[in-house]
């Protein structure tokens, strides 16, 4: 968090889109070094809220998913510069919630009904949220989805990760973290949402603890950088907030990084329902905003190893 950081411009929820296109109107021009204020919606757009029940899940309008705001315009960046993301500050809500969605998610093929877990957290404290009576999540807020505008013209879905950032839901993009994007387009056109109060690495079911908040981000310019892919620097360890107690961790050994995912999360869940009288879809969402896939081993030929690590802190 900046305190120092005060925004000279807000952009307001109702400045949002859907997918990016370089020939959207920019919601502000802005000089480099300005601090802006974003409000972002949640990743259902509003269309889940704390009264939603499953099956409001089921009834979502998926043409409104992961709504971002902006663009921004700034000034002076061309193709080839390297646009600075600075994450100073998230104001969470104190909302959220988790779903599982119908043909979406690491597990789709075994879990085809909707769920819906919704969240209620201190948005002052972000001390932890209960899920049903047995478990707690530590919260990391951060924004699932920051990018900039790719250079290939028209409309591209927004649910894709991309070179030019997107929907890259790497839960370390959080407060302090500085984020490099690469600038294919004149301005930049800088938009961020798809805002998470929690989620674990690889969001296995396809959602976090989805929650709207607000961002307040510092955006710069480095130019003639020629980067090729986004970069990040984190102001210090990442994974604090979980390691208390340490973790339970299942693995997946096979020639197919993909199959070994599943089967890593698929152990954890029956782990989990084994063990602590979870239902196997409540195990899979929670996994979805706690647990992390890590790839353990790929250079031993021709197996890889990829674990799940579950951290014991949510149990306790």
């Amino acid at each position: 968090m900046c305190s120092n950081c005060k925004a000279a411009y807000t952009i307001h929820a109702a400045q949002h889109h859907f997918g990016w296109d370089n020939s959207n109107v920019p919601a502000e021009t802005v000089a480099p070094g300005t601090v802006l204020e974003f409000q972002c919606l949640d990743s259902s757009a509003g269309q889940l809220t704390p009264e939603s029940t499953v099956e409001d899940v089921a009834s979502m309008d998926f043409g409104k998913v992961n709504p971002v705001t902006g663009p921004i315009y700034v000034d002076g960046a061309e193709p080839g510069d390297a646009l600075i993301v600075k994450i100073h500050e998230f104001k969470p809500s104190g909302f959220g919630w988790t779903a599982n969605i119908p043909g979406f998610g690491l597990l789709a093929d075994q879990f085809k009904d909707p769920a819906l877990h919704v969240w209620s957290y201190d948005k002052d404290k972000l001390g932890t949220s209960a899920f049903a009576p047995f478990g707690k999540v530590p919260l990391k807020p951060f924004a699932g989805t920051i990018g900039v505008a790719p250079a290939e013209p028209g409309l591209h879905s927004v649910v894709p990760p991309r070179r030019v950032g997107g929907n890259l839901d790497i839960r370390d993009l959080a407060a302090g973290t500085t984020l490099y994007l690469p600038v294919e387009v004149a301005g930049a056109l800088f938009s961020i949402g798809d805002t998470h109060a929690a989620q674990g690495d690889g969001e296995v079911c396809g959602t976090a603890i989805e929650s709207p908040m607000n961002t307040v981000i510092g955006l710069d310019l480095i130019k003639g950088a020629d980067l090729k892919m986004p970069r990040f620097e984190t102001p210090g360890p990442v994974t604090r907030h979980l390691d208390e107690m340490g973790y339970e961790v299942t693995t997946g050994i096979g020639t197919d990084l993909y199959e070994g995912a599943q089967a890593a999360v698929s152990g954890m869940i029956d782990l989990l329902s084994a063990r602590h009288g979870y239902s196997a879809v409540d195990a899979y969402m929670l996994c979805s905003v706690c647990g992390d896939l890590r790839i353990s081993e790929i250079v031993d030929a021709p197996n890889w190893v990829v674990s799940f690590y579950f951290p014991k802190v949510v149990l306790q």
